[in-house]
């Protein structure tokens, strides 16, 4: 499994971990490969501390940072009067979603810190992508940058390169890629519409080898409906030289998942991660839920565009949380979901997946 990803950054194994919680990046980390902490939503001084953290519990060992660069952001008007501009029938909506399921009101100080912190989108302004970067350039174990979302502006590869940080970005298609590409990265993630979260419509079959002959000699990471060894194998042949993984993690014991939520992970069918747009107002692929259901009836309005639905949902979501209603809670999950049968610690679903791909490896060697 040691290839050009290995020898690039200093890894044992060519697996990319992505994460909301610092602790499963650091394990992916000390087993051989590289955790990839999604960075967008934390705020600079709490991004510090995690990062700090991540140095003294990783060994030396290297790192990724995942990151929303966003090219074109609108103005980013405060909470509170954003929230005066949604529209009635969909507050109205929400709130009987929420009522019908008994779910209590927010508590007067978590609505009042929500209005406190820096308005949506922030974070993906350019003055919000700087205060990550000026986070992440501090540590030297913080080795590479992914841009999750569209092709890195030019002043964020600038600087990184800047400071020795290689520079990566995901796309759904061939042409995505290769703007990517011609932003200057070092590396494309090819995440294929199985995967969880915001995709594209291609199938990773079709995707992965597609990106791989657009952008050689440009390594390639084949993201989308892996986890397993025999998925890493195919990945390898179809022309990756290794692998983004997500929603195979959130299983595990050190998942950000509570327990009643990874029972649900571990319930779910493949085809119980479904695409949707009710959570961002792009489509995103995520764990079917009654919240989800109550969306698909007849009668219920269409999703608000992306800054707009997010605005109307975040503070429905937080007593969904609050509440541990987890039949109503989802997640973002890929169709990859339903290899999750029971709750295992990284290190094994690690371990399972490196002996499992050098053993097909070996096999097809044998036969060839």
């Amino acid at each position: 499994m040691r290839n050009r990803i290995t020898e690039m950054f200093g890894i044992e194994v060519p697996i990319f971990g992505f994460t909301h919680k610092p602790e499963v990046a650091i394990e992916v980390t000390n087993a051989g490969g590289m955790g990839a902490l999604a960075a967008s939503y934390y705020q600079p001084d709490e991004l510090e501390r995690i990062l700090t953290d991540m140095d003294e519990k990783t060994g030396g060992r290297p790192y990724c940072i995942d990151v929303l660069f966003a090219n074109k952001v609108g103005e980013v008007v405060p909470l509170s009067e954003r929230l005066k501009a949604l529209p009635k029938e969909h507050i109205d909506f929400v709130e009987k979603i929420l009522d019908d399921a008994g779910i209590p009101a927010l508590p007067p100080d978590v609505e009042a810190q929500m209005l406190r912190e820096k308005p949506p989108g922030h974070g993906h302004t350019e003055e919000g992508v700087l205060e990550v970067l000026e986070i992440v350039v501090k540590h030297p174990q913080a080795r590479f940058v992914l841009s999750a979302m569209g092709a890195p502006p030019a002043y964020v590869v600038d600087k990184l390169h800047g400071h020795g940080i290689r520079v990566g970005a995901m796309a759904g298609s061939a042409e995505h890629a290769l703007k990517h590409v011609h932003a200057g990265v070092d590396l494309i993630v090819a995440q294929g519409s199985e995967a969880g979260g915001h995709t594209g419509t291609i199938s990773s079959m079709v995707l992965w080898p597609e990106v791989v002959d657009a952008v050689s000699p440009i390594p390639v990471l084949a993201a989308g409906g892996v986890g397993s060894g025999r998925h890493i194998a195919a990945a390898l042949a179809l022309g990756a030289e290794g692998v983004w993984c997500g929603t195979i993690w959130l299983g595990s014991s050190e998942s950000e998942l509570s327990p009643d939520m990874r029972k649900r992970f571990i319930a779910a069918r493949s085809q119980d991660a479904i695409q949707r747009k009710y959570d961002t107002g792009k489509p995103l692929r995520g764990l079917r839920s009654k919240w989800t259901d109550a969306w698909d009836e007849p009668g219920a309005p269409e999703p608000l565009p992306l800054a707009a639905q997010k605005l109307l949902v975040a503070p429905a979501l937080k007593r969904l949380e609050l509440a541990n209603a987890a039949d109503y809670m989802g997640y973002m999950a890929g169709q990859v979901v339903g290899r999750i049968k029971d709750e295992r610690s990284i290190r094994d679903i690690m371990d399972g997946m490196k002996s499992e791909c050098v053993a097909v490896l070996e096999g097809l060697s044998a036969t060839a």
